[in-house]
């Protein structure tokens, strides 16, 4: 994978849970399999993750043949009480790429800083 950080130890500034629910949140047809590739966690561990958020309302799925479909409850307030009101569209507006930054490289600016 092209900008993917080597295996880390220690602590990182975003749960697993989150990156998760990232990584549904850019596909919500998103396999198992390229979840945890993505997240660089195990398949299990993925399961898991994904069976807490359901467990809690964070996310449901529909099954369709061999296929998953995920739904995020957007407007559901994360569980910390340091983050209280915070809802879970505010936390992925920052972990998920916008549909235009997705296509669009950014551009660097020519001449000097402003």
């Amino acid at each position: 994978m092209v900008g993917v950080p080597e295996s880390h130890t220690g602590w990182t500034f975003v749960t697993n849970h989150a990156r998760v629910l990232a990584a549904i949140a850019d596909d919500p047809n998103v396999r198992i399999r390229d979840i945890a590739a993505h997240c660089r966690l195990t398949e299990r561990a993925v399961q898991r993750i994904i069976s807490d958020l359901e467990q809690e309302g964070y996310l449901s799925h529909t099954r369709e043949g061999r296929t998953n479909t995920y739904r995020i409850e957007p407007g559901k307030v994360l569980r910390h009480p340091a983050e209280a009101g915070l809802s879970v569209a505010a936390l992925l507006s920052l972990l998920v790429k916008d549909e235009v930054d997705r296509v669009t490289p950014p551009t660097m600016s020519s001449g000097s800083p402003q």
